[in-house]
């Protein structure tokens, strides 16, 4: 059975638009609760939402559903995806749901779930509730209704966790530090919890009003960080995404870092301070160069599918503690069970305090291919996969780089685009190759 409504990171789309209505969301909940109640009589969910104005009638028609499915729910108000995720392992609750499209725009939105162990749900569990959904609703009884109560110390709760991330021999003392939250859920988090380390916080794109997250801020949209950075005379800056599960960085030069050059600093500091590091995952869309980087200090890179989901699928199967994506969802195991842009960053300043180093030191050993990536908007119902022309022009892209690059086509798993990705150690035959693709798809 394929799946109708989850993609890549749970259930996403236009706000008003079927399947994130209200209607559907109550359905949903309530199909949810009738798969958890198959184990557990009396489950327990936390609900987490980031700031869209959306999120009040989400969440609202959420805790209808588990309650009319017998299902208690506790209500963690905006807090970071991560932050659910923590709270729901650390409470003890059955699972936790996060309200978030992530880094898109206001007028989306999305559902999310977590398990009891704080980590993204499988395939099969997905495929569980949609098959839960096409059933009749099994309306419950007056006394055997959930309950919903409100978690006030949930951000309190978060922030210390995160703290607690961070060697308890270090602090940020000394370091000035720009911290942009794309008026997201950590906009009441991430400048507390660098501040309470030590560090003198500049705040940016903490003011939200429900409708202004990742607008022209955040890990998408780095450039007003880069800007504070130099404004201030900062040290360094974090950005954050909407649900701030991801982190972008810059250097007091101004200079962005991508996940991909983040994930090596964090593994390049423990193999210096003599921790084994056997291997470490990234996607199909991680820049070579961090491959070969830590090819050279011989650690094992094994590429999954696109989704942070399925990079943790891939560490735990192996038994590795780091993995991550470009775009910023980090993974360390051994600190958090799903990915974390905050506690990732402090991974990262933690390698820069322990060392001494700047960023542009601790990373001079990755130069990055350059990698184009085109998105092509698809038609509903579009083949993209039986496009003959756009074959044809892959394969002889792929040809035409032999080992200095590498092509990757694919559909996007939260929004009707094909992303076409070209990495070649030559900037201008990425763009030409990027372009002839791109082309070829929407000829096609």
């Amino acid at each position: 059975m394929t799946r109708t409504y989850f993609g890549t990171d749970g259930i996403r789309g236009t706000v008003g638009q079927p399947p994130i209505t209200p209607d559907f969301v109550l359905r949903l909940g309530h199909a949810v609760g009738q798969v958890l109640r198959r184990e557990e009589p009396r489950a327990t969910v936390l609900i987490g939402k980031d700031t869209r104005i959306s999120g009040y009638m989400l969440e609202s028609a959420l805790e209808s559903g588990f309650n009319s499915a017998g299902v208690d729910v506790v209500l963690l108000g905006p807090l970071p995806t991560p932050g659910v995720a923590y709270l729901t392992r650390a409470l003890r609750a059955s699972l936790g749901v996060v309200i978030s499209a992530s880094h898109n725009p206001f007028g989306d939105n999305g559902i999310k779930f977590f398990s009891a162990r704080g980590s993204k749900l499988p395939d099969a569990w997905e495929r569980e509730v949609e098959a839960a959904l096409a059933l009749e609703p099994a309306w419950v009884g007056s006394a055997e209704l959930g309950k919903a109560r409100r978690l006030d110390d949930a951000a309190g709760r978060y922030i210390e966790f995160c703290k607690s991330t961070f060697a308890h021999e270090l602090s940020l003392r000394g370091l000035k530090i720009v911290v942009d939250a794309a008026h997201g859920a950590a906009y009441h988090i991430a400048p507390k919890v660098f501040h309470e380390l030590g560090a003198e916080v500049i705040a940016i794109g903490c003011a939200p009003d429900g409708l202004n997250i990742n607008d022209g801020v955040g890990a998408t949209h780095p450039d007003a960080l880069v800007r504070s950075v130099r404004a201030n005379h900062a040290d360094l800056g974090v950005a954050l995404d909407g649900d701030a599960d991801r982190v972008q960085m810059v250097d007091a030069a101004g200079r962005l870092y991508n996940g991909d050059e983040l994930l090596y600093a964090i593994a390049a500091e423990r193999l210096d301070r003599g921790e084994s590091v056997p291997g470490v995952v990234g996607t199909l869309m991680s820049n070579m160069a961090v491959e070969q980087a830590l090819a050279r200090r011989g650690v094992e890179f094994v590429r999954a599918k696109v989704g942070d989901r399925y990079v943790l699928e891939e560490l735990l199967a192996r038994g590795w503690l780091l993995g991550g994506e470009g775009s910023g969802h980090l993974l360390a195991l051994d600190r958090h069970s799903t990915g974390d842009g905050l506690v990732s960053a402090l991974q990262v300043l933690q390698a820069c305090v322990r060392s001494g180093k700047t960023l542009a030191r601790l990373l001079g050993e990755v130069a990055l291919f350059p990698q184009v990536l085109l998105n092509v908007r698809l038609n509903p119902g579009q083949d993209w996969q039986g496009n003959a022309m756009l074959a044809q022009a892959t394969r002889e892209v792929r040809d035409e780089l032999g080992a200095r690059g590498r092509v990757l086509v694919r559909a996007s798993g939260t929004e009707p685009l094909l992303r076409v990705m070209v990495e070649a150690s030559d900037e201008a035959q990425a763009n030409r190759c990027a372009r002839r693709l791109a082309e070829a798809a929407r000829a096609g």
